[in-house]
């Protein structure tokens, strides 16, 4: 029922970023700094560096929850796979109808894989800000 809502999130979030503007194809170095924007973000938020980890967050996103300390308490209460994961392996991102989306898989602990699905924005001054994210039970399994 959470992941179906959180994935609703991220469609709906998705929907309103492409009505807004669609997004030119990122190019391979844009590829890498997305990834390492959402690897900082998690590093940020895994060390319980909120400041960090939302200043990473698109202005909409950071508009929402209005300051770190709502942002933090969101992420421990609706995101505890994307701190506990013992394991994560980013895979191929992709633009779904004008919207830039990069997967991460999570492995956690206990051996149960799921995916974080990011989305992502290329912001005025050129740089890269999350706009969402959504964790998704998957159909690998860990060894």
């Amino acid at each position: 029922m959470i992941a179906a809502l959180r994935i609703g999130f991220l469609a709906a979030a998705f929907a309103f970023s492409h009505a807004v503007h669609a997004q030119p194809a990122p190019t391979q170095a844009d590829w890498t700094e997305i990834k390492r924007v959402i690897a900082a973000q998690r590093e940020a938020l895994v060390s319980g560096d909120g400041e960090s980890a939302f200043s990473f967050a698109a202005p909409s996103i950071r508009s929402h929850f209005g300051d770190v300390s709502t942002f933090m308490r969101m992420v421990r209460q609706s995101y505890g796979a994307l701190l506990d994961a013992r394991y994560v392996e980013f895979l191929e991102g992709a633009v779904i109808a004008g919207d830039i989306v990069q997967p991460l898989r999570l492995v956690l602990p206990d051996g149960t894989v799921m995916v974080a699905i990011y989305g992502v924005q290329r912001q005025p001054d050129g740089g890269w800000r999350i706009t969402a994210c959504a964790i998704a039970p998957s159909t690998v399994r860990s060894a």
